[in-house]
């Protein structure tokens, strides 16, 4: 009898042959037997001690030894370890008429890394730095390619310095997982998350610093960008700037390693920016990564020049003494060389707005409106752009599980529609809650960056919660990480204009319908209140006026943008909406916020259309319409008067707002639009009384 198999199991067949009844060893004919012992079956150790007699030979299939796999290939530890890595092949780039290239691999790499050793020149030494492909802890291999010197554009004498005499190793456009790698190993304050994101700090700067943002003035802007009161550009000449940038640059090349994301601005294709981010922080290059919109390998080996470039020095502070710095911070745009430089803060924030501004000098260039908005869209093709600045829902209410995602904050309109300019979304999460913000909540996975948040020690689950860091904590993930995002991230022309404030004061309506000049004064006038955290310095909210809801960004004089957003609206027949999100019965203290949900039921009315057939009446002062009804919305919060317990409180209230609003449009209202002043008439009617 065989051996018993237990629990019925089948039995296992192996690599040994049957021969004549009898069981055999591979190469020894007739006995099975151990090493070195012919013709007999011994126990190791026990010569001359076989099977006894009478026993039966076990068959093929009463036997069940080591399914044994043939040994690695590698003669080494590293070897082995090199066998692991696989790089991963592009197609064969094509041109625009579909031939192929004729550079090689090899030739395409140097011609990379010349690229980025330009970008990395001085403007004082006549070459740009060595560098190198890979990580400088790893051993060189094969792939590693180095590229000593690039000519600087500046034929300038020699300088040579001891960052000349060594290789900087280029970190080119790592995956999410090696970029996690880097971050954890390098990077004090890196840690995954339960769920798998990379939780990090920003640094002392936890929002951005918009009284440090710098932009040189030259002869050729003078004229074109807005400069003067209210406008958030504060001039620096070009001597300045290119004093900083050489000490972000110096700073850069200083190091043993850099990143470098090449990446686009832009879905629409015809308008597609490329730029390029050199840091120092694998948390800055994720960050980008997952902001800008990510080159597929083939557009990567053939990216080309870019046409804009950011200097991400964070870590080292700019010269207090250098004319124009007013704190150890400085974020400077140069419109004319194209490029970027970034010192004394690492709050991820100023790469994302500072090529926000940048697109909006860019893209009115070229027709198009840059607008500073989330967009969704419809399952029947409407689309709805919702402008707000931040704390006013812009984010949470342009994620909607029920329409496909364009964006939530960055959008161009051109003639062939609307367009997201990021690959990304950077929503806040403090008081996150899964119930509330379920798609928020689920794209927090890995890939994304939880900037500044606090979370338990040993199970690393994020209290959303807790504002010992700041309150300002963001997450930063692709949009791919919402379900229902549509890619490519385009739509056709909006049907909606949707204007959100947080209404400090508590005396707008919940909803509004607007005509075209009301939209367009409220649209200038951008009022809402600066939520505590977005910016230094900002602990509470306050009542502020943000041209076109994002004054902080915008390039050129408001009512240019306005003026471009009213011919779209009007060519294709969109309605534009005020809906406040802010606070309801009293103002900012005695009131309660606007509930989340009536505020969802108010955005569904105005995508279904239902809002359009309401009745309306007419407010006082603002002479705003109110709808009489909205599904989901107690009717009585829908006139703001009703829920104050004060009549003559509210009037006094509505009232200083009014002056407010009149006060702020005295920055505007002798601005020219077109050929005559009757736009800029038929705005101002339009605002309070």
């Amino acid at each position: 009898m065989g051996m018993g198999v237990p629990n019925g199991l089948a039995k296992i067949h192996t690599h040994v042959e049957e021969k004549g009844g009898r069981t055999t060893a591979p190469g020894t004919p007739g006995r099975t037997t151990t090493p070195g012992t012919p013709g007999r079956t011994t126990a190791p150790g026990t010569p001359g001690r076989g099977t006894a007699p009478g026993t039966p030979m076990p068959t093929v299939t009463d036997i069940c030894i080591d399914d044994s796999v043939p040994t690695v290939r590698a003669k080494t530890l590293d070897e082995l370890h090199s066998l692991q890595r696989k790089r991963s092949t592009p197609n064969t780039p094509r041109d625009a008429a579909n031939k192929v290239f004729s550079l090689s691999e090899e030739e395409r790499l140097r011609m990379q890394l010349q690229s980025i050793s330009a970008s990395l020149a001085s403007l004082t030494r006549e070459t740009g730095p060595k560098v190198v492909r890979g990580d400088p802890e790893r051993k060189t291999d094969g792939a590693e390619k180095k590229f000593e010197h690039a000519k600087s554009h500046y034929p300038l004498q020699p300088n040579i310095s001891d960052s000349a005499l060594k290789f900087t190793h280029i970190m080119y456009n790592l995956s999410p997982a090696e970029l996690y790698e880097q971050a954890i190993k390098y990077e004090k304050g890196s840690f995954i998350t339960s769920t798998g994101a990379l939780a990090t700090l920003s640094g002392a700067k936890t929002g951005r610093s918009p009284r440090d943002k710098r932009v040189v003035k030259d002869e050729l802007n003078d004229d074109e960008l807005w400069w003067g009161k209210g406008s958030p550009n504060i001039e620096m000449d070009e001597h300045t700037f290119l004093v900083n940038r050489e000490r972000a640059v110096d700073y850069l090349n200083s190091l043993e390693k850099v990143f470098v994301n090449d990446q686009f601005l832009n879905w629409d294709l015809e308008n597609r920016i490329r730029v390029r981010i050199i840091s120092a922080r694998a948390y800055h290059s994720l960050f980008m990564s997952n902001m800008c919109i990510r080159p597929t390998p083939e557009e990567l080996e053939n990216f080309g020049t870019p046409d804009f470039t950011i200097y991400n020095a964070g870590q080292f502070p700019c010269n207090r003494y250098t004319h124009y710095m007013t704190s150890s911070t400085s974020i400077d745009i140069n419109l004319q060389r194209k490029e970027m430089v970034i010192l004394g803060t690492q709050y991820a924030g100023e790469m994302k707005k500072g090529l926000f501004s940048v697109m909006h000098y860019l893209m009115p260039k070229r027709g198009v409106l840059s607008v500073h908005s989330g967009c969704n869209m419809g399952k029947d093709g409407d689309v709805a752009l919702f402008f707000g600045l931040s704390g006013t829902g812009k984010t949470t209410l342009s994620t909607d599980p029920n329409r496909y995602l364009i964006g939530d904050d960055e959008h161009c309109w051109s003639d062939n529609g609307v367009s997201n300019i990021e690959g990304g979304c950077y929503a806040k999460c403090i008081d996150l809650a899964q119930e509330k913000e379920p798609d928020i909540w689920n794209a927090i996975k890995f890939g994304t960056v939880l900037e500044n948040v606090v979370f338990d020690e040993h199970t690393r689950e994020v209290y959303y919660v807790d504002r010992s860091v700041t309150e300002n904590t963001r997450a930063c993930y692709p949009i791919e990480h919402i379900p229902n995002a549509k890619i490519p991230c385009v739509g056709p022309h909006a049907k909606n204009v949707i204007l959100l404030a947080c209404d400090a004061f508590g005396v707008l309506p919940p909803v509004s319908k607007l005509t075209l000049p009301q939209t367009m004064y409220h649209f200038i006038s951008g009022y809402t209140a600066l939520i505590a955290g977005t910016e230094d310095g900002i602990l509470e909210p306050q009542a502020t006026f943000s041209a076109c809801f994002g004054a902080a960004f915008i390039m050129l004089h408001p009512t240019r943008y306005a003026a471009m957003l009213a011919e779209r609206m009007r060519r294709h027949g969109a309605t534009g909406w005020l809906v406040n999100t802010g606070w309801s019965g009293g103002s900012y203290g005695v009131g309660q916020r606007m509930k989340l949900s009536y505020t969802r039921k108010i955005i569904d009315a105005i995508h279904n259309g239902s809002l359009l057939n309401a009745k309306y009446e007419e407010t006082p002062v603002f002479k705003l319409q109110i709808p009489d009804y909205v599904e989901g919305v107690p009717s009585h919060i829908l006139h703001p008067e009703n829920t104050w317990s004060d009549a003559q409180a509210y009037k006094e209230t509505l009232e200083k707002l009014a002056a407010l609003f009149k006060k702020n449009f005295e920055n505007f209202s002798d601005y020219k639009i077109g050929n005559d002043n009757r736009l800029t008439q038929e705005i101002l009617e339009a605002g309070p009384l």
